[in-house]
C-alpha cells in the first residue's frame, strides 16, 4: 500500500485557536508540510484545485514547481486537477513543463471540481461540466501522446494537426479520476482504463463503496483485465496517539468546531458526534492498532492500494501533527505496507523503453 500527503489549500481561521495565517505563511506552511511528508517516508504529496473561498490552490502547477525544487523523491499529485474548468492545451503545457521540471515524478488526478462559485467563475454550468470534463481530457490525452493533435471540440476551439510544446517526459503521464458521487468520472476511468481515486472523505463508506463496485463493473464491460485495476481512496482526517483515548481528547475539540462551522454555514452535518464520525467515516483517529484496523476494514470493501492522509494540522499543534504522522510511519504504515498489495504497476516515472529493451521485445 502507498500512502499520500494532499492539501487542499484551505485558508480559515485555525478551528481551536481562531487565528488565520497570512497567505504568505500558508503557503509556506505548505511547502513544509511537503519537506515533513518526504522526511518521514510518504509515498506522494498532492495539492488540490479550487477557485473559490475558502481555498488558496488555484494554482496547482506553481505550488507543486516549487515542492518539486524542495524534494528529490516524493512522488507529486493534483488532488483534483478541475479538467472541466480548464483550456486543456494550457493545463497540458503546464504539467508537461512541470512533469519535466520534477524529472517524471508527476501523477495527475483529474475531476470536473466542486462548486457553484469556480463554475461561474468559468462560465461552467451544472448542464455541461460533465461533457467539458470528458472533452478536456479526450484532448489532453492526445496532447500527451500524439505529437500532432486534430480534435473536433465543443468548448474550445478545434485543433488540427495542432502541436503543443514541450513534448512529454512521461510517456504517458499517470492519470487518476477523482470520484465523489458520480458515475460519470467512475464510467471515464473505466473506459480508458485509467485507476479511480475515491473522494472517500463527506459521507460513510456506503456510497463510496457503491460507486467503485460500479467502476470494477464497467472496467471488465470495456474489456480490461481486472488485475490492473487500481483505486484509491481519501480520508476524512487522521490524529493517531499511542491511545484512543489521548487521541479523542485532542482531536474532540477540533471535530466541534468543524461541526459548529457545518452547522453556521448551512452545510449538511452527517455525523453528530466525535464517537460517530471516528466510527463510521473514514477519518483514522485513534490508536495505531485501531487505525490498522480501520484501514483493513475499508479495503475489504473498496480494494484500494493508496491511502491519502491529510497534510495539514488541521487544527492540531504542530507538535500534535508531527508526532501523528511520526507513528503513523512507524508503526501503521509499515504493517499495512505488508499486509495489503501495492497498485499494480511501477510507482516510478512513466518513461520510453530503452533501445536495449526494445530489441529484446523483438526478439
Amino acid at each position: 500500500m502507498k500512502f499520500l500527503a494532499i492539501t487542499l489549500i484551505v485558508h480559515r481561521p485555525d478551528p481551536v485557536t481562531g487565528v488565520r495565517k497570512s497567505t504568505h505563511d500558508r503557503f509556506r506552511e505548505v511547502l513544509d508540510n511537503a519537506l515533513l511528508a518526504e522526511e518521514l517516508g510518504f509515498d506522494g504529496f498532492g495539492v488540490g484545485e479550487r477557485h473559490e473561498r475558502p481555498f488558496i490552490s488555484s494554482s496547482p502547477t506553481v505550488v507543486l514547481s516549487h515542492v518539486a525544487a524542495l524534494t528529490k523523491r516524493i512522488r507529486l499529485f493534483t488532488a483534483v486537477t478541475t479538467l472541466s474548468l480548464l483550456d486543456p492545451v494550457r493545463a497540458y503545457e503546464d504539467y508537461a513543463t512541470l512533469d519535466h521540471l520534477s524529472e517524471g515524478r508527476l501523477d495527475l488526478i483529474i475531476g470536473k471540481g466542486n462548486g457553484a462559485a469556480q463554475r461561474d467563475l468559468f462560465h461552467v454550468t451544472p448542464e455541461d461540466q460533465w461533457d467539458r470534463n470528458a472533452e478536456s481530457y479526450e484532448v489532453f490525452r492526445k496532447i500527451w501522446r500524439q505529437d500532432k493533435v486534430t480534435a473536433d471540440t465543443r468548448f474550445r476551439p478545434p485543433l488540427t494537426d495542432a502541436e503543443v510544446w514541450p513534448r512529454p517526459y512521461q510517456q504517458p503521464v499517470r492519470v487518476w479520476h477523482g470520484s465523489a458521487t458520480s458515475k460519470e468520472s467512475v464510467d471515464l476511468a473505466a473506459r480508458y482504463g485509467d485507476p479511480l481515486f475515491s473522494a472517500n472523505v463527506t459521507n460513510p463508506m456506503e456510497p463510496y463503496a457503491e460507486l467503485i463496485r460500479h467502476y470494477r463493473e464497467r472496467w471488465e464491460f470495456y474489456g480490461h483485465d481486472p488485475a490492473d485495476i487500481a483505486v484509491g481512496a481519501g480520508t476524512a482526517g487522521i490524529y493517531v496517539a499511542p491511545t484512543s483515548q489521548e487521541a479523542l481528547a485532542a482531536y474532540r475539540p477540533i471535530f466541534e468546531s468543524n461541526l459548529a462551522f457545518f452547522k453556521k454555514a448551512g452545510l449538511p452535518v452527517v455525523f453528530e458526534t466525535l464517537e460517530d464520525f471516528v466510527e463510521r467515516s473514514s477519518a483514522l483517529i485513534g490508536s495505531p492498532q485501531q487505525v490498522i484496523d480501520k484501514v483493513h476494514r475499508y479495503y475489504e470493501q473498496f480494494g484500494h492500494t493508496v491511502v491519502h492522509l491529510h497534510a495539514d494540522a488541521s487544527g492540531l499543534t504542530e507538535s500534535q501533527h508531527r508526532a501523528s504522522l511520526e507513528l503513523f510511519q512507524s508503526e501503521v504504515a509499515p504493517v499495512l505496507r505488508r499486509e495489503i498489495p501495492d497498485p499494480p504497476f511501477a510507482w516510478g516515472p512513466v518513461l520510453p523503453a530503452s533501445p536495449l529493451t526494445q530489441e529484446s521485445v523483438r526478439v
